[in-house]
């Protein structure tokens, strides 16, 4: 009872100030239990609002961030939606209850061990309709392409051109897009023949991607 408490508040503190405004999404925040995605030690900051370390150097989101990327992507019902950077599996959770029984979520993450342990963490919650892939996020998932939209949540030098090409056009691709030191999170809209519409939706520090068209890949050149 104490983590729903604590649940409501946080949820109640993101509608107050603007971040949360979409009845599907409020749902989800309120319905998806954050504490059953952070290690035991943090279990006592899951709903305060702050990024809080899991294991090999990543860190869960701060809920306002997701808030504000999941605002950005707008999931529908029925949407398939493409995650790059799996981490402990909130994101995909949220991103979940917002496309439904009818929509779809494929998440990549490239460390092993964060794959294990995000898909142990969505089976405490019942999660059906999230595939977890281990491999690399900035190639995208061809065998499960076009998307509605896209969300990467690490950062990245730029949004990675496989992401585009599998992204449908009008569909929305939310990225944070800079150095390894800061980045701006970015909306894109994909127009016809590729083209993106960009908003910037504000300065975000987020780890960094690892793999092709992260900042030791090639692909980024």
């Amino acid at each position: 009872m104490e983590f729903e408490r604590e649940r409501k508040k946080l949820v109640n503190n993101l509608v107050s100030f603007g971040v949360l405004r979409t009845k599907r999404i409020i749902e989800a925040f309120l319905k998806i239990p954050r504490h059953l995605f952070v290690t035991k030690d943090q279990l006592p900051y899951a709903y305060v609002d702050v990024a809080l370390p899991t294991l090999k150097n990543s860190t869960i989101s701060q809920p306002s961030t997701v808030a504000i990327m999941t605002e950005a992507l707008q999931p529908k019902e029925g949407d398939k939606i493409l995650e790059v950077g799996t981490g402990s599996g909130w994101q995909a959770a949220i991103l979940s209850y917002c496309v439904g029984e009818n929509g779809r979520v494929i998440t990549i993450e490239i460390d092993k061990d964060l794959v294990e342990f995000a898909r142990k963490n969505l089976k405490k919650v019942g999660i059906k309709n999230v595939k977890v892939i281990h491999g690399d996020g900035g190639l995208g998932y061809e065998k499960e392409a076009p998307y509605d939209g896209c969300i990467i949540t690490a950062a990245c030098p730029r949004i990675p051109p496989p992401i585009i090409k599998q992204t449908k056009v009008n569909g929305r691709i939310v990225a944070p897009i800079g150095t390894a030191w800061e980045q701006r999170v970015i909306l894109a809209v994909k127009e016809k023949y590729g083209k993106l519409k960009k908003i910037d939706l504000g300065a975000f520090v987020f780890v960094p991607m690892r793999g092709s068209y992260g900042f030791s890949g090639a692909g980024r050149i």
